[in-house]
């Protein structure tokens, strides 16, 4: 069966403990997570978890009923990368020295449409933001330089339909 990468938003009140409860769903089934963030979602009452898997649709669409079914978490929904706008940020941590060679770094980083955002006398800090490939591809540009440290956070993204998540609460509102 073919594989995909799906974003999976979660929508919770903020308790403690929910965390590994969510993970723990992806664990029973053996799921490796590409890529897990949190926070705040429009509504501050209102907590969102943004999840990043590469398996079948039939195992996302299993995933999100047994995450809607959590007692703390409010709803779940499940999009494929064309359905949403994702970004992420990378920071290099380089040597200083890197930038005595004339200004090879600096074009490598203007390729890149990265930025400089911390300069030491023993690093400078760099940073990008865009795609998975793209800040591996400035990753694997800078190694010829040498890396001090290189972190990437996960996916923040925002799907291109209007959020699920009002007309979800707006039609229980109804209900009630």
């Amino acid at each position: 069966m073919e594989t995909n990468n799906y974003t999976i938003t979660v929508f919770t009140e903020d308790q403690a403990g929910l965390l590994s409860r969510v993970v723990g769903i992806f664990n029973r089934r053996n799921i490796n997570i590409a890529s897990l963030t949190t926070s705040q979602s429009s509504d501050p009452t209102i907590h969102r978890f943004t999840i990043v898997v590469d398996v079948t649709e039939e195992m996302v669409i299993k995933l999100v009923a047994q995450l809607d079914k959590q007692v703390d978490v409010l709803k779940a929904f499940y999009y494929d990368d064309s359905e949403v706008v994702h970004q992420e940020i990378a920071l290099y941590k380089v040597p200083f020295e890197a930038f005595s060679n004339g200004s090879l770094v600096e074009q490598i980083i203007r390729q890149h449409n990265a930025r400089v955002l911390l300069i030491e006398q023993e690093y400078v800090v760099i940073e990008k933001t865009g795609h998975e490939d793209e800040t591996t591809a400035l990753l694997n540009d800078l190694k010829q330089f040498g890396i001090y440290e290189f972190v990437r956070s996960g996916r923040v993204a925002i799907v291109k339909p209007m959020e699920r998540l009002n007309n979800y609460l707006a039609t229980q509102a109804a209900e009630e």
